[in-house]
């Protein structure tokens, strides 16, 4: 069993950063590729970037790259997102997730939530 707990969201103006973190309890966090996912009023659960578990191996969206930067510090069981050069467009919950599978982009391959931590880009 891994719990998540993420963390600093809030509001930011358009070209703004902020860095989220996610805090994973349980012994086997090592285990787990992490994840970032968010979803929008009205739209789906979007996948944002992961970091396998044992590798330095990350992949994003296409709409991150270049933005986004996924780390994870796997002594303090915590995987960040840095995010720059907010848009408006990038205004969602964020919720990170943990999979056992590595590579893996789509949500229901994800086998455990944290409870989400809103983003809001505006001016």
């Amino acid at each position: 069993q891994v719990q998540l707990v993420e963390s600093g969201g809030g509001l930011v103006q358009p070209g703004g950063s902020l860095r989220l973190s996610c805090a994973a309890s349980g012994r086997t966090f090592t285990s787990y590729t992490m994840g970032w996912f968010r979803q929008a009023p009205g739209k789906e659960r979007e996948f944002v970037a992961a970091h396998n578990w044992g590798s330095s191996i990350t992949f994003y969206a296409d709409s991150v790259r270049g933005r986004f930067t996924i780390t994870r510090d796997n002594t303090k069981n915590t995987v960040y997102l840095q995010m720059s050069g907010l848009k408006p467009e990038d205004a969602a919950v964020y919720y990170c997730a943990a999979a056992r599978r590595l590579g893996v982009r789509s949500p229901s391959d994800y086998d455990y939530w944290g409870q989400g931590t809103q983003v809001t880009v505006s001016s």
